[in-house]
C-alpha cells in the first residue's frame, strides 16, 4: 500500500454542473480485503484499486473521498458515512448498507448486482445512468437523487423516498416501487410497464397523467 499527497481526482459529472471534490492524499492498492473498519475516519482521500472484499466498516465515515476501481464486493457497511464522496468504476456486488449515509455522493460507471441498501439516507446521490435492475433498496431516502436515464427494470425499491427525485428517462418496468414515494414520477417519460405499486399510488399516476381522480 502507498501513501501519497496528491490531488488526483475523476471529474464525474455531477448535478447541477458541481465538480467532485478535491483529494488531498491517496491511498494506492490497499489490500483491505476482510478488513474490519470500526469508526475510523477518512477525508479528501483518493482510494485507487482499494480491494475492501469481504469487509466490513462500522461507523466509518469518509467525508469527501474518490474511490476509483475499488471493489466493495460482499463488504457490510452499518452505520457508515459516505458524504459528497466519489465512485468511479467501482463493483457493489452483493454488498450491504444499513443505516448509513452516502448523502451528495456520486457513482460513475459502477456495478451494483445483489446490491442491498436498507434504512439508509442517499439524499442528493447521482446515479445516472445506473445499472440496479438486480440492486434493492428499503425504506431508504432516495430524496432529489439523480436517476436520470437509470435502468431499475425487476429492481425493488420499496418503502423509499424518491420525492424531488430526478427521473427522467428512468426504467422502472417490473420493479417493485410499492409503498415508496412517486410524486416525481411522469409516465410519459418514464417506463412503468408491469411495476408493482399499490392502490393507493395509482392515484399519484393518475394525477400525473393529467386525470381527476375521485373517490365517488
Amino acid at each position: 500500500m502507498r501513501t501519497l499527497k496528491h490531488s488526483d481526482t475523476p471529474m464525474a459529472e455531477r448535478r447541477y454542473g458541481e465538480p467532485a471534490a478535491g483529494t488531498q492524499t491517496t491511498i494506492a492498492s490497499a489490500d483491505w480485503y476482510g478488513r474490519t473498519l470500526q469508526r475510523e475516519q477518512f477525508r479528501s482521500t483518493l482510494f485507487r484499486d482499494l480491494d475492501f472484499t469481504e469487509g466490513e466498516a462500522i461507523g466509518a465515515s469518509f467525508h469527501e473521498c474518490t474511490f476509483r476501481r475499488a471493489r466493495f464486493n460482499a463488504s457490510t457497511h452499518s452505520g457508515a458515512a459516505f458524504v459528497n464522496c466519489t465512485f468511479v468504476s467501482c463493483n457493489f456486488f452483493d454488498s450491504r448498507f444499513t443505516g448509513c449515509k452516502l448523502l451528495g455522493s456520486m457513482f460513475d460507471g459502477c456495478q451494483f448486482d445483489q446490491m442491498q441498501v436498507t434504512d439508509c439516507d442517499w439524499a442528493f446521490v447521482g446515479l445516472p445512468g445506473a445499472d440496479l435492475r438486480r440492486a434493492t433498496f428499503l425504506r431508504t431516502r432516495l430524496r432529489e437523487a439523480d436517476l436520470t436515464g437509470a435502468r431499475c427494470q425487476g429492481a425493488s425499491l420499496r418503502d423509499s423516498d424518491l420525492s424531488g427525485a430526478w427521473l427522467h428517462g428512468a426504467d422502472f418496468s417490473g420493479s417493485d416501487l410499492r409503498g415508496s414515494d412517486l410524486s416525481a414520477l411522469d409516465p410519459a417519460n418514464n417506463s412503468i410497464r408491469n411495476a408493482i405499486i399499490t392502490i393507493d399510488q395509482t392515484i399519484t399516476i393518475a394525477e400525473a397523467l393529467g386525470l381527476d381522480v375521485r373517490l365517488e
